[in-house]
């Protein structure tokens, strides 16, 4: 008789409960734990009496984020750790509280996902954190400035815009890409367009970032308005996770239009490669997006550099960025 492995189950209950984990950082996130704890160690009392909590549950709370890594505990109480300091307690460089505050928002979208699948529509109105909620589009536009802190460090290293002057940053929402480029390289001058709710918020965003002068707003919908011409570059990050093939296509041959010759378009998104299966957390972002847009999936990096070179752009090609970050970059020439 083969002797066979037997395959683990835990990995079927770690799965099945990995909610529990999330939760609570969400939880935590939206109550202000970390901000309590941003100037020292609290005893379970005195951080109850702050949040207004009751007491053995919020001991219940402080002790899955110690076990969590998100807490440490001493004899002076409760405090943050490294992590949480760094980018848990509201000001920081790093802070990523209105991304989670984001992913907050999307928690009860995850539990519909059988009544998406079986109605093949989004359970959560795009409008709703587009302009039609303030406080959901207010908790969309910082999440991603959030996000695109960290990934715009890495993009604005991959992509070499020397010479360039004018650039289009098409569904840039805060507007972070627009002024990490502008900051890197000084002659160049962006030009957001996004929804008029969104590019209303990226103006209190792009003055703090203190690049008003340098990068410039305009209110449209990227699926029906004209895009600006004489473009040196467009920049369509974090677009093509919400469109169709022939949305995206569309997206390809209106930047193409607006570009001087030479003018070079950039992609960035959340891609799988040719098998559609991998990297895995592509594929779980193709089902969040499935949940929150009309169009929403993920497209595999070679199809995308396809839609390139049938459109006439040259030298395409696409490019991973640096483990552990899941995004890639496509970039092409208008010949």
């Amino acid at each position: 008789m083969r002797n066979e492995q037997v395959p683990d189950a835990a990995t079927l209950m770690q799965i099945s409960t990995a909610y529990w984990e999330s939760q609570t950082l969400l939880t935590a996130n939206r109550i202000g734990l970390f901000a309590v704890l941003a100037d020292g160690p609290l005893g379970t009392e005195r951080i109850a009496r702050a949040l207004g909590t009751a007491l053995r549950p919020t001991r219940l709370l402080l002790h899955a984020c110690v076990a969590l890594g998100l807490l440490e505990q001493s004899d002076e109480g409760f405090r943050n750790s490294r992590l949480s300091s760094d980018c848990l307690v509201p000001g920081g460089d790093r802070f990523l509280g209105d991304a989670i505050r984001y992913a907050d928002d999307l928690y009860t979208s995850w539990g519909r996902l059988e009544e998406s699948l079986r109605e093949g529509k989004p359970v959560l109105a795009t409008e709703l954190y587009t302009g039609e909620s303030a406080e959901r589009t207010r908790h969309f536009v910082y999440g991603m400035h959030n996000r695109a802190l960290a990934v715009g460090q890495v993009l604005t290293h991959l992509v070499d815009l020397t010479g360039r002057r004018r650039m289009l940053d098409i569904g840039g929402g805060p507007g972070t890409y627009s002024v990490l480029f502008v900051r890197r390289y000084p002659g160049l001058r962006a030009t957001l367009m996004d929804l008029p709710a969104v590019v209303e918020i990226a103006g209190e965003i792009i003055a703090a970032m203190g690049a008003a002068d340098a990068v410039t707003r305009v209110a449209g919908d990227y699926l029906t308005d004209r895009f600006p011409a004489e473009q040196d570059v467009v920049l369509i990050s974090g677009v093509f996770h919400r469109e169709t093939e022939e949305n995206c296509r569309k997206l390809i041959d209106a930047a193409r239009a607006c570009l001087c010759p030479g003018g070079m378009l950039v992609i960035s998104d959340v891609f799988t490669d040719g098998s559609g299966v991998s990297p895995r957390f592509a594929t779980l972002f193709g089902l969040n997006m499935l949940l929150s847009a009309a169009d929403g999936g993920v497209h595999a990096d070679m199809d995308v550099v396809k839609w390139l070179t049938d459109a006439g752009f040259i030298g395409a090609q696409s490019r991973c960025f640096p483990p552990p970050m899941p995004h890639r970059v496509i970039q092409g020439v208008k010949s």
